[in-house]
Order: C-alpha cells, then sequence, then structure tokens
C-alpha cells in the first residue's frame, strides 16, 4: 500500500540477539523532494513527507516573510510530478515583488534553513520580541507528552517521523503535523493553525525534536510563547530564545525536563 505519507516495503527481519528471521512488510515514511514555486518562480526544493501541503504552503509562507496572513496568499497548487512534488503558491503583485527578491538571493536551498542566506548579518538579525504570555506549568507539560503518541498515527506505524503539536495552556493537544522533517512539520503545524484561526498566542508549541535555532525563529515569528522540545537545544537556539524573551523547555521527557529561559515566570 502506498499514500502520500507511508508505502509498505518488503523487508526481512534478521534476528540478532534473538532467533526469529522472517520476511514482512515494514511501514516506512515517504519522503520526496517538493520543488516550491512562488508567483511562478522556482523558490526552493524541500525534502518532505508530501502530506498536508496546503498547510505547508501557508506555514512556509509565513515563515518566510512571503506574506504576513493567510488571506494574502490567491492560490495554493499541489500535485505529482516526475521524481517528486510540485507546490505552487499564487500571491498578489506587491507580495511577488517580495518573493522574487527573495528568491534571486537564494543560491541553493535545504532544511537547514542557512543554504542562500548572503551573510551572518543576516542570519543572526533580530527577532521580534515575543509579547504573548501564557500560564502553565509542570503537570501541562507532561500531560501534553503523554498525549503526544495518541496523535502522531505516521509516527507510530514508521517510527521516522517528527511531529509538531499545539497544545493549550493545560497541556490538551489541539492540533498536530508530522513530517520526516523538523522543520516541515513546525511549518505545517503553523499553517493548519493559521487556516483554522487558532491563534499561537493562546498556547505552546511541542516538537519531537532537537532544539535548533530554526525552530525557536519559527516559533518566536509564529508569536507563541514558549516553546517544549524532546532533545536538547543548540547553543544558538538558547541565545536566540533569550534574546526574543521566548519561554524554552528542552530534554522533556517523562520524568523531568529542563527549562533553559522563562523571563517572563510563564511556568508555575
Amino acid at each position: 500500500m502506498m499514500t502520500n505519507d507511508m508505502i509498505d516495503l518488503p523487508v526481512r527481519r534478521l534476528g540478532l540477539a534473538e532467533p526469529g528471521d522472517a520476511a514482512l512488510f515494514r511501514s516506512i515514511a515517504v519522503e520526496a523532494p517538493v520543488s516550491v514555486e512562488v508567483g511562478g518562480i522556482g523558490y526552493a526544493v524541500m525534502m518532505a513527507t508530501p502530506a498536508d501541503l496546503d498547510d505547508y504552503a501557508v506555514g512556509f509562507a509565513l515563515g518566510e516573510g512571503l506574506v504576513e496572513t493567510p488571506e494574502q496568499i490567491g492560490r495554493i497548487d499541489a500535485h505529482a510530478i516526475e521524481g517528486g512534488w510540485a507546490l505552487r503558491i499564487w500571491l498578489p503583485p506587491e507580495r511577488n515583488r517580495i518573493a522574487l527578491e527573495r528568491a534571486r538571493k537564494r543560491v541553493s536551498e535545504s532544511s537547514c534553513g542557512l543554504c542562500g542566506i548572503e551573510n551572518i548579518e543576516e542570519v543572526l538579525r533580530p527577532l521580534p520580541a515575543v509579547t504573548a504570555r501564557i500560564k502553565t506549568g509542570r503537570r501541562a507539560i507532561a500531560a501534553a507528552l503523554a498525549a503526544l503518541g495518541d496523535h502522531q498515527p505516521l509516527g507510530r506505524a514508521t517510527g521516522a517521523v517528527h511531529a509538531a503539536a499545539f497544545c493549550a495552556p493545560d497541556g490538551a493537544i489541539r492540533l498536530v503535523r508530522e513530517d520526516v522533517g523538523r522543520h516541515n512539520a513546525l511549518d505545517k503545524l503553523v499553517g493548519a493553525m493559521a487556516r483554522a484561526g487558532i491563534d499561537p498566542a493562546t498556547g505552546f508549541i511541542l516538537l519531537s525534536a532537537r532544539c535548533s535555532y530554526e525552530l525557536v525563529e519559527k516559533t518566536v515569528r509564529a508569536g507563541c510563547p514558549m516553546l517544549v522540545t524532546i532533545s536538547a537545544p543548540t547553543s544558538l537556539a538558547a541565545e536566540r530564545a533569550a534574546a526574543a524573551g521566548l519561554t524554552l523547555v528542552a530534554l522533556a521527557r517523562t520524568d523531568a525536563a529542563l527549562i533553559v529561559g522563562d523571563p517572563h515566570g510563564m511556568i508555575a
């Protein structure tokens, strides 16, 4: 069976510590090149899971600063092409000019978020200050962590994708998106929230991923006041979160979590 998010692959189980060689099928996550075009111009090629591409388009456009609201997107077209997928975003003329200028600066693209940026100053440009506040606490973080697995059908089936979840202050999970790329999963989540009219300022984001600086920046630009990640942060992620006033919790596991920064005392 094959869908946009996973396929069943014939494999052979090899017994190592225990016997039990067997022929079987294993569900694996689909990873495919997704060509992102904006206004008819090639903008980026991302390796992604080609599901929820409308959400991805909205989140990508917001994260790249191509639009300020989803309403500024005229149309989204997504369809399979030879070797991958084409994702076409159509914008009004004034927003297309922004996209064209950004595209000119890109010499290549990858999920790292750096390729095509011309200098270190541009990478480290100041982020907008986080102004939203929520009241939450350890019980909410624990509740979200405990519930996350129930919202990861692709993750349970394949064991090979990341999840990005938006959680209410009490830890209730409101929305989840999955992808082979942690950046893509977060873009999909932000896009899905925008399309559903869910305000990122009203809760926190939980990621099943290492906390790199790009994830901090995407969270801040979305207007969300708190980011929780299952793995550790990088030094730049911690620095950028502190500078923007983002509450950052990392190494969040069932037994403990690490508060990297809580500048506004939101965690009780």
